[in-house]
């Protein structure tokens, strides 16, 4: 057997080793190993500050929408509040309660324009800002009772709330497409569909969601724990526990008189004496510019400012790549820079506001890797002047930050961290080299993709010298030296065995950190835990890369290039795979 098939028959083996003794051997999270439970409703049931009325809103939606506008919310903003463990700003918990009830960042209202003839002719969108829609159910909850509201993810859930309340088969599709229903609908269909199908585990989940949401709607007031702890407790106290003749409370009633009334200028008013009573009771609490940096963290929206000027950035390096414009190039390295420095901020930004290193949750270490791929790529570039490092750090950063900002990965909301992860400082250490590693693993996948296409791609004769011009640019390389498509090849070859080296290395500093650090926190340097053993495999392809090239012979940047994919679609598994699919001791990741 020669040297190549020994390599990929041990591959084999170390394959069925890593799903067997994985599925035998995989441990179930000891106590502190995962994160705490999300609790979005503070459980002590208070009267609701701003008072209740059951009659209905009087006011249109453009009505609303014109109130919404004249309110000024930025005195409250950044103000103090605790909830789900931490202490945040009232911007973040307006965000994450919206973000729960609607799906959305923010709560939209579609308004059907219709002709004379009673034909739909349009629909208008109206945009609310999220702390003003948080006040505004707690205030008014009866305006929103038959408006699209809450987003019932499950699809079959959906249709079943829909077919139970809505005869009409126009209307069924119209509230199909919104893919938000009415608290109404939901109220007339949820004890049928319970009946009827509440045995199915996916419907009597999304049923059990809504009932949280439903919470969120009619309670939502319980999370108004503005006011720091008294002394000798711990436990920040809610607006309704002062006493009756609190100015604050009593700005709070007025506040909410006046929102019912739609009375912009009062309610004004009472914002800035609770905001300046806030401040008075407060004071010393917590330290404004982490509350300011949380604001502006929340209106900048960094990683998808950051994942869409990387894309810029791709785009105009291989425009340059292929067309040797200066200008485009030009407009490449500056979307690359201001793609990092959007990123760097947002993650830097977490870090600050969490008071810890961002890398503890799903969402958290995408972040990280897409930063690490593309700061290594970037730094390549560099270094070596070559340009396709450029583009292969801007994509590394576009397809992470876009499948982590889009595809509702956990993780988002700033949340507390397992307790686990606060037992030794090589934690920081071990999750940050295997982030990077697993970033230049991405960033490797992508040249050899280069690689691939111009191999195959390039066999084509009409497209042989375009193609050869492409990676001249992509390269840097000087047309008067260039030796043709063999020469472009071997310089791809050399600039992906550098980023895979670099992984190599990395991934395997990683995994001993690891092993080190799983002694500190549960007493064993290895568990035969699915992570560890996946990223152990994940490791091992890329031995047989280091391996491959120093025993064949023949055509190695090609074989180097193909394993590197593999290594790639390993790697994926080991991360998002793993995680999600299959228990073990790494349930915080």
């Amino acid at each position: 057997m020669n040297y190549p098939l020994r390599m990929l028959a041990f591959l084999g083996v170390a394959v069925s080793l890593a799903s067997a003794p994985t599925s035998a051997l995989a441990q179930t999270a000891p106590a502190g190993n995962a994160h705490p439970d999300t609790e979005m409703l503070d459980p002590d049931n208070l009267p609701n500050p701003l008072g209740v009325s059951t009659e209905p809103d009087p006011m249109t939606p453009q009505q609303k929408h014109i109130f919404a506008e004249k309110i000024n919310l930025a005195p409250l903003r950044d103000a103090a509040v605790y909830h789900n463990g931490r202490v945040k700003i009232l911007d973040t918990l307006a965000r994450e309660t919206i973000t729960a009830i609607t799906g959305r960042h923010d709560y939209l209202d579609l308004i059907p324009v219709f002709e004379a003839s009673g034909k739909v002719k349009s629909v208008q969108k109206l945009h609310y800002d999220p702390l003003f829609t948080f006040f505004d159910l707690i205030a008014s909850p009866t305006y929103y009772f038959d408006k699209p509201l809450v987003h019932v993810t499950y699809l079959p859930a959906r249709r079943a709330l829909i077919e139970a309340s809505v005869s009409d088969t126009t209307q069924q599709n119209r509230w199909m497409k919104l893919t938000r229903l009415s608290p109404q609908l939901i109220t007339d269909g949820f004890s049928v569909v319970a009946e009827k199908q509440g045995t199915d585990p996916q419907v009597a989940r999304a049923l059990n969601e809504l009932r949280t949401v439903a919470d969120l709607l009619w309670l939502g007031h319980n999370n108004l724990l503005l006011v720091i702890p008294t002394p000798g407790s711990n436990r920040w106290r809610h607006v309704a526990q002062l006493p009756a003749t609190s100015p604050l409370r009593t700005a709070f009633t007025k506040m909410g008189d006046g929102w019912r009334a739609g009375d912009a200028d009062r309610v004004n008013a009472q914002i800035i004496l609770i905001a300046d009573q806030l401040q008075t009771l407060n004071q010393g609490a917590d330290a404004p510019a982490r509350r300011h940096v949380e604001a502006f963290y929340n209106r900048a929206h960094p990683f998808d400012v950051g994942a869409w000027l990387y894309m810029l950035a791709f785009v105009s390096l291989l425009l340059a790549f292929g067309t040797g414009w200066r200008a485009v190039l030009a407009i490449g390295i500056t979307a690359l820079v201001l793609a990092m420095s959007a990123h760097a901020f947002g993650f830097g930004a977490r870090w600050y506001i969490a008071q810890r290193l961002p890398i503890q949750n799903q969402f958290e270490s995408m972040t990280g890797l897409a930063l690490g791929g593309a700061i290594v790529g970037m730094v390549i570039m560099l270094i070596k002047r070559q340009w396709l490092f450029g583009a292969a750090a801007s994509a590394v950063g576009f397809i992470i930050l876009l499948a982590a900002t889009q595809t509702g990965v956990p993780g988002e909301t700033i949340g507390r961290e397992a307790a686990i992860l606060n037992t030794s400082w090589l934690l920081k250490y071990h999750v940050s080299t295997v982030l990077v590693s697993y970033g230049m693993i991405t960033l490797g996948a992508i040249v050899s993709s280069f690689y691939l296409a111009l191999y195959y791609l390039g066999k084509r004769k009409a497209g042989a010298d375009d193609l050869a011009g492409f990676a001249t640019h992509g390269l840097n390389l000087d047309d008067s030296v260039n030796t043709g498509r063999q020469r472009l090849l071997r310089d791809l070859d050399r600039a992906q065995m550098t980023v895979l080296q670099l992984a190599f290395w990395a991934l395997g500093v990683g995994i001993l950190l690891g092993a080190w650090w799983a002694d500190h926190s549960w007493g064993r340097w290895w568990a035969f835990d699915p992570k560890e053993t996946w990223a152990l495999l994940t490791w091992v392809i890329y031995l047989i890369v280091v391996h491959v090239r120093v025993a064949m012979t023949g055509n190695r940047g090609l074989v180097t290039a193909w394993l590197s994919l593999v290594g790639f679609i390993v790697m994926l598994w080991t991360y998002f795979g793993v995680n999600l699919l299959l228990p073990g001791l790494h349930a915080y990741a």
